[in-house]
C-alpha cells in the first residue's frame, strides 16, 4: 500500500490542523512540503535522524512539552487527545513514529513556536507532490 501526498494532505494533515484550530491553506502546504521534501527547511532533523514523518527528535519533542505546551494547557489537552492512552504514558516518543495525527500536531507546534513566517507561495498552487 502506498500513501500519496494527496492522501496525507486530505486524511492526516488537514484534519489534524482543523482539530487544532490552526488550518489554513498555507499551514497545510507547509506541512505537506515538510513531509514530502524533507528537512531542508531547517526546523526538522535530517532524514537519518529524528522520529516519524517529520523526523522530530526526542529532545525536540520533550522540549515542546516542557517549555511550550506546559504553559498552554488548552492546546496540550487537544494534542494529548490525539495520543494513545497507554503508549503515550510508557513511551511518548513512540507516538511520533506510530501516530500520524499526533506527529503532525507536534510538527505544526514546533513550527508555530519557531516564529517563522509561512511561505504564502506554497498556498498558491506550488504544492508538494509525490
Amino acid at each position: 500500500m502506498y500513501v500519496t501526498a494527496e492522501h496525507l494532505r486530505d486524511h492526516v494533515i488537514r484534519p489534524t490542523l482543523k482539530y487544532l484550530g490552526k488550518w489554513s491553506d498555507a499551514s497545510e502546504s507547509f506541512l505537506l512540503n515538510a513531509a514530502v521534501n524533507g528537512p531542508d527547511l531547517g526546523l526538522f532533523s535530517p532524514r537519518n535522524e529524528g522520529l516519524g514523518l517529520f523526523h522530530i527528535t526526542a529532545a525536540q519533542h520533550r522540549d515542546l512539552w516542557d517549555r511550550y505546551l506546559a504553559f498552554n494547557p488548552e492546546m496540550a489537552s487537544r494534542v494529548r487527545g490525539l495520543a494513545s492512552q497507554r503508549a503515550f504514558l510508557s513511551d511518548p516518543d513512540s507516538e511520533l513514529q506510530t501516530n500520524l495525527s499526533y506527529c503532525t500536531a507536534i510538527a505544526w507546534l514546533l513550527y508555530q513556536r519557531s516564529g517563522q513566517a509561512l511561505d504564502e507561495n506554497l498556498s498558491r498552487g506550488h504544492r508538494a507532490t509525490a
